[in-house]
């Protein structure tokens, strides 16, 4: 059996690190881009300062008409997460919240006081601990988290919302930017002269809106989703081990809980 004490460790660090995965695809995916352009020899006819206001101008504006500036910001401050990760496990956090569970059945829950600024660095379970410390009834402190967990949901699938309705409106700005170009090509046909640049504005505006759909929008979309679905999943674990010590039940049990939701390779086995 493990050892019960509340935190082996010590106090509870979430290092953030570079999210590899993120940084790499997006760097791989644009170099690529990056080398056939200049493999074709015009780097610089890819840049057009008209069709750049169209996509990238006319995405930002529509949005936000569809959503808020505080929307826009938060997401704006949610996206720039997806670079980073704070490298929190669930199997870790079971173990930790078994170890809690022990001291409290061996010490009584206030004896979880001493603990308590170990574990400041996990919210959920800090609030959680701490609702139970002060003699709140297991079944009201796990209402009360999962009340908790359900608006940071909320928050942020209202974040992904907005990066995937960015991921809508580019292409259709890119197209809106290709008609454009082609209006002011078929209106002035008689001047050989603008036809060129008229027909850059019409591609280059389908051309930023594909890369920001499918290169930018989207995979942040996806990654925020999956950051989301792993952060459920620690703030979950430490929902069930709170209310599971508020009612005072048997460490035992909570392991058998904790397994039913965790994926097989994450499962612990603390009291074997």
């Amino acid at each position: 059996m493990a050892e019960a004490t509340p935190n082996a460790g010590g106090p509870l660090r979430n290092r953030t690190t570079v999210d590899a995965a993120t940084v790499l695809g997006l760097a791989v995916g644009f170099g690529l881009l990056a080398v056939a352009i200049v493999l074709g020899g015009s780097p610089g006819s890819f840049v057009n300062v008209p069709s750049i206001l169209i996509v990238i101008g006319g995405t930002l504006a529509i949005t936000t008409a569809s959503f808020s500036l505080n929307d826009m910001g938060r997401t704006a401050r949610v996206a720039l997460k997806t670079f980073t990760q704070d490298n929190r496990n669930p199997t870790r956090a079971a173990f930790q919240a078994l170890q809690l569970a022990e001291l409290a059945r061996k010490q009584g829950v206030l004896a979880l006081q001493n603990v308590m600024g170990a574990i400041r660095a996990e919210p959920v379970l800090y609030k959680g601990i701490g609702m139970v410390v002060d003699g709140t009834p297991g079944e009201e402190v796990e209402g009360i988290l999962r009340r908790d967990m359900q608006a940071t949901f909320q928050r942020h699938q209202k974040s992904i919302n907005v990066l995937r309705r960015m991921a809508e409106l580019s292409p259709a700005m890119g197209l809106i930017g290709t008609l454009i170009g082609l209006v002011q090509m078929l209106g002035n046909l008689s001047d050989p002269g603008t036809i060129g640049p008229s027909m850059a504005v019409a591609l280059l505006t389908t051309f930023y809106g594909a890369v920001l759909a499918n290169m930018v929008f989207t995979p942040l979309a996806n990654k925020l989703e999956r950051n989301s679905a792993d952060e459920a999943m620690v703030n979950q674990v430490y929902v069930l081990s709170t209310g599971s010590i508020g009612r005072q039940e048997n460490p035992r049990r909570l392991e058998m809980l904790l397994n039913s939701i965790l994926p097989p390779e994450k499962r612990v086995a603390y009291f074997d």
